[in-house]
């Protein structure tokens, strides 16, 4: 953290171009605005800061987003809760580069020539907005009471809005009594609303979280707020598909269709309700999202978040595509399989390859094993879970 709070002092006395690139959620896109404050605060001209935002499809080690990074001839680039791995230079040109992260990865997995800061080997494990918090906090005086509701929205974006907030985390309950959760919380759906849509709008995201001064300025914003009923929308259609299950019980599959961002919210709901003595991990895959790809979400249920040892749903994956009769499977999964957190990962993958893997894991083979059911289920209760599946 030491290290990154002197790439920031001195990225704001060269004085020069400096980019930001913020990932897309709610995590990623308050922890670029607490940068770009504290960046202003320490007195480095906005004019002098800009951002990228990675289109649908894409992330920053692609030939295109390194093209765009280098377009705006950046000497300091940051990139935020965008994940790390081996690869090479930010951009081609000269820069300093800096990720600020919280996502699984190794000792070795960052850009070449870039500081690499992360939370993921520190349980309990930081987001990144709340690491970034924690860096610029100390840089100047103005960055808490700027910046500690981007810092609750953010967290509460990835941790959830039932987040205790006990140490080693800061205190914040002063700032949930000038903001309130409810209203952080209300702006984090709001805020991730606009990734999810089919038109991908992260920029506008980005460009209102810019231009507010507290989560309230952003409840009543009508572009984020359409975004939202589009995505609530979408994910009511998709979310009564009936689920298949890996012939051993562990994996619960559900495959959907859509334009939108909405495999991640529908495995998460799912993972609150299904409920079994085997069942280890919940994964919606999206056969709509990219063309000739499969995005796929994946999430501990609740009735596993308590197994001893604890369930790694990368090494779930990784395991699986392992056992392939074809063992160049895991190659040609590619660099995006088994990304994220050891509880919540996911990839993007060839079709063709998802398939490969669906049949490793025998996904709707019929065998003898207990019936997966709604947690809390009563006896008779006449809504049941494939009732629910049976809804339009």
């Amino acid at each position: 953290m030491d290290a990154a709070r002197s790439f920031i002092r001195e990225c704001v006395a060269a004085g020069k171009p400096t980019l930001i690139v913020p990932d897309k959620d709610a995590d990623g896109l308050t922890s670029g605005a607490i940068l770009h404050r504290t960046l202003n605060l320490l007195g480095l001209d906005s004019s002098l800061i800009s951002s990228y935002h990675p289109p649908k499809g894409t992330t920053i080690h692609d030939t295109s987003a390194r093209q765009a990074m280098s377009s705006s001839n950046p000497s300091y680039i940051f990139v935020l809760d965008q994940g790390s791995r081996d690869s090479p230079p930010l951009i081609d040109g000269p820069h300093r580069g800096i990720v600020i992260d919280h996502h699984h990865a190794l000792e070795n997995d960052h850009p070449k020539d870039s500081l690499h800061v992360t939370a993921c080997n520190s349980p309990p494990v930081a987001t990144s907005s709340l690491l970034t918090y924690l860096i610029c906090r100390e840089l100047h005086d103005g960055v808490e009471a700027a910046c500690d509701w981007l810092c609750a929205m953010g967290t509460h974006g990835d941790l959830g809005n039932t987040l205790k907030w006990e140490p080693p985390f800061p205190g914040m309950k002063a700032t949930f009594k000038t903001y309130t959760k409810k209203a952080i919380n209300d702006a984090v759906s709001l805020i991730n609303a606009p990734r999810r849509t089919p038109s991908y709008d992260v920029p506008g995201a980005w460009d209102a979280l810019l231009a507010a001064n507290s989560p309230k300025h952003l409840l009543d914003n009508k572009t984020l707020l359409a975004a939202r009923a589009e995505v609530n929308a979408e994910v009511e259609r998709c979310t009564h598909t009936p689920p298949k299950f890996s012939s051993d019980g562990r994996i619960a599959v559900f495959r959907i269709n859509s334009q939108a961002q909405v495999h991640p919210v529908i495995a998460t709901r799912w993972a609150g309700h299904l409920n079994s003595s085997k069942l280890e991990v919940v994964l919606v895959a999206n056969e709509g999202y990219l063309p000739d790809m499969v995005n796929f979400s994946c999430r501990i249920p609740r009735c596993a978040r308590s197994n001893d040892p604890p369930v790694n749903i990368i090494e779930v994956l990784n395991d699986a595509a392992a056992k392939a009769e074809n063992e160049t499977l895991r190659e040609r999964l590619g660099t995006s399989f088994a990304r994220g957190h050891k509880e919540a990962s996911g990839g993007i993958v060839p079709k063709a390859e998802f398939e490969e893997l669906m049949a490793v894991l025998e996904v709707g083979k019929k065998v003898e094993r207990e019936s997966p059911k709604k947690a809390k289920e009563k006896p008779g209760q006449a809504n049941t879970l494939m009732n629910y599946f049976g809804k339009k």
